[in-house]
């Protein structure tokens, strides 16, 4: 197969240069050049990166950095006009006016002077937006090549901006204009585990009920610099009592959510399925933010049952359609993973995968879309699906991905996490409160996250009340 040459970067000598010739350059500013200039240079000026401080200045709107403009000008000098082998030797400018998202800049470099005793060149530069006013302008002198060259033009790799903060406030805002609601979180007794419900307390989502031995709660307090000031503390004597004291809060009214501490899982959910145990089978549902996927993805069971039956399954998947629901999605694409796309007798999750789908045709999972048996490119690519020739109004597009099992499952949404840099809230669902259920090497972060969506389905529950 033959393959197309690459492109060539060439450049233009200081003899092939005559005054008057000009080259042009056109730009536009994007949201994402902001985000990589800001962060290429670490200027996080708030009028480039804030846009409510934005608002209150002097353009009223996040304007672009006035240097992201001067670097076009050393782009064509560099790559094209006199290009390779050209020396900066100086460069002046003047900027008018600011450059702001949509903006197209046409830059114009035009020969001015030539000396002949040392190859320097000075340039006059131009920028000009999108109508016709002047953004920039100065004057450019460069030490201009004698030798010709002409190069592939190296492709650059991709660049992804990944706000993690941005997307972090968005998963918060699910809740937002929102109550408050009491949560009692059992054993808070190291960092994470704390901070992250004062965090959430300070965010207005929840108002944490503190279950675990007082002094080490304070003492763990003091010692990481976190406020408790107006958060009630109920003292137990340890963790087992905490899980206890914390599923007693939730059962009688206390609390409308659970929150896992630094206890073992095992405390805490044997108390919640002795006293908090509905008709539905409790399962776990990870909601995920992957900057790569073009929507939020939940992922379902990964973290309390083992080895599913089909009948487990069907809660585990009603359990995720109904959180889909509350978190306005009305009719949520759910994709049941296998590590093939076809049914199979010698694999079991693919004969698993085709009896769901078939009761979901029958009435007994109401509310989604189900598409199953599908292996884990076809779920969320369309491209792959498409090559597969899988025609599917779930495949490639997933909102709910089922796992065979907890290994497979807990192994996807950790990798999310640490390789795709997935921004992870987790939750328990079928209980007679949402229960938020972290790993002890989850960040503060991930629990207040979590603490948004019990907020927002705590809400939901007594609005269903009510009617």
């Amino acid at each position: 197969m033959e393959h197309a040459a690459p492109p060539l970067i060439q450049n233009r000598t200081f003899d092939e240069i005559q005054v008057g010739d000009f080259a042009q350059l056109v730009r536009t500013l994007r949201p994402e050049d902001i985000h990589l200039f800001a962060a290429m240079s670490g200027d996080v000026n708030p009028t480039h990166v804030d846009l409510e401080y934005a608002r209150s200045g002097q353009f009223r709107e996040v304007v672009g950095h006035s240097m992201w403009g001067s670097t076009l000008i050393s782009t064509i000098l560099g790559t094209e006009f006199p290009g390779p082998g050209t020396v900066y030797v100086s460069q002046g400018l003047h900027f008018w006016r600011p450059i702001t998202i949509g903006d197209t800049l046409t830059i114009t470099v035009t020969c001015r002077e030539k000396f002949e005793h040392d190859h320097h060149i000075r340039f006059d530069c131009l920028a000009l937006n999108q109508d016709g006013l002047k953004v920039i302008d100065g004057v450019a002198e460069v030490l201009a090549p004698t030798e010709k060259v002409s190069r592939p033009r190296v492709v650059l790799p991709e660049v992804t901006i990944s706000d993690r903060e941005l997307r972090y406030r968005h998963l918060l805002s699910i809740s937002s204009g929102l109550t408050p609601i009491p949560i009692a979180v059992a054993h808070p007794c190291d960092r994470e585990s704390l901070l992250g419900p004062v965090q959430a307390a300070r965010a207005g989502l929840v108002e944490p009920i503190l279950v675990g031995p007082e002094a080490r709660i304070r003492g763990v307090a003091e010692e990481h610099g976190i406020d408790l000031a107006g958060l009630r503390i109920v003292d137990t004597e340890h963790s087992h009592a905490s899980a206890e004291a914390a599923v007693a809060l939730c059962r009688d009214g206390g609390a409308e959510a659970l929150m896992k501490g630094s206890l073992h899982t095992d405390e805490m959910m044997s108390e919640v399925i002795r006293h908090l145990r509905t008709g539905r089978r409790i399962s776990h549902v990870f909601l995920a933010d992957v900057p790569s996927y073009p929507h939020p993805l939940m992922i379902t069971d990964a973290a309390i049952i083992i080895e599913p039956t089909l009948m487990d399954k069907v809660d585990i998947i009603q359990n995720a359609i109904d959180l889909a629901h509350v978190l306005g999605l009305p009719d949520p694409k759910v994709a049941i993973l296998s590590a093939v796309e076809t049914v199979t007798p010698k694999i079991r999750s693919t004969i698993d995968a085709a009896a769901l789908c078939k009761m979901a045709d029958r009435g007994q999972i109401r509310g989604g879309l189900l598409d199953g048996p599908l292996a884990f490119d076809n779920a969320v690519s369309l491209v792959a699906a498409k090559t597969k020739g899988i025609r599917s109004a779930v495949a490639g597009q997933a909102d709910i991905l089922v796992v065979p099992d907890l290994e497979s499952g807990n192994m996807v949404a950790k990798q999310l996490e640490y390789l795709a840099n997935a921004l992870m809230a987790g939750v328990v669902l079928g209980a007679r409160v949402p229960i938020v259920l972290t790993s002890r090497a989850d960040t503060a972060e991930t629990r207040t996250a979590s603490c948004a969506v019990v907020q927002l389905m705590a809400h939901r529950k007594r609005e269903a009340l009510k009617a």
